[in-house]
């Protein structure tokens, strides 16, 4: 058979078209967040394996991404590199896998806000502490995240915000289907006794705004499939 240039050969010697996106990681790396995403867009795609010490400073990869580290992804024409920017590419190429809000929609600062504080502020403190470098006193307003208390402090703020959400949430539910039931018995003739819940607040937390598929998420995101395939090579 005639065998065309956009062909590939897998492992069982089958030729099949090469995919449109190429995705270039090594398994010790962060690729690892960039392939979790690939399989919740759900399209097709190569993967390119780099060695930190002789590929990934190949002249060929230094055309792809001229830092030679990883990951990086080729879209076509395409070449996009940083774990943020790429699955940030990805949600918006790919509506459909609805992996983002869309444009418009009031989510779509909290998810860019999220997106790159992880990549930004979080990741550079943490990887600071990792190397044991502390950041003087005096020098933490020069750099994008202050000091390693100060992001740990405001994640767990937020995290705390988000599981009292979950809580009011279900109490809320609770309170609901209480409701339901009393004016149940009420319609067969037992006292109707009104139940109602009105909202919440929490002077050291402020009003508490939640969505309850934020909350799903948070609760369920590790049990899905493409979070357990993203876990291999």
């Amino acid at each position: 058979m005639a065998v065309d240039e956009g062909m590939l050969r897998n492992s069982q010697g089958v030729f099949r078209m090469a995919a449109e996106l190429t995705f270039y990681t090594n398994p010790m790396s962060r690729g690892r967040i960039v392939r979790w995403m690939l399989e919740e867009v759900g399209q097709p795609y190569d993967t390119e394996l780099l060695d930190y010490a002789t590929t990934m400073k190949a002249p060929e990869y230094l055309a792809i991404n001229p830092m030679g580290k990883v990951p990086a992804l080729r879209h076509g024409d395409t070449v996009v590199t940083e774990s943020a920017a790429i699955c940030a590419y990805l949600a918006d190429a790919f509506p459909a896998a609805g992996l983002a809000p869309p444009h418009g929609d009031r989510r779509r600062g909290p998810y860019y806000r999220w997106l790159f504080f992880g990549a930004g502020p979080l990741e550079a403190a943490w990887t600071n502490q990792a190397m044991g470098f502390t950041i003087p006193p005096d020098k933490q307003r020069m750099s994008g995240y202050g000091s390693l208390a100060a992001v740990v402090i405001f994640v767990l703020s937020e995290e705390l915000r988000r599981c009292f959400a979950a809580v009011v949430l279900i109490f809320s539910i609770v309170l609901r289907s209480l409701k339901l039931i009393v004016e149940n018995i009420g319609r067969l003739g037992s006292t109707h006794v009104r139940i109602s819940f009105e909202g919440f607040q929490c002077p050291s937390l402020g009003s508490v705004h939640f969505l309850p598929e934020e909350i799903e998420l948070h609760f369920h995101i590790r049990n899905r499939f493409a979070f357990t395939l993203s876990k291999g090579i």
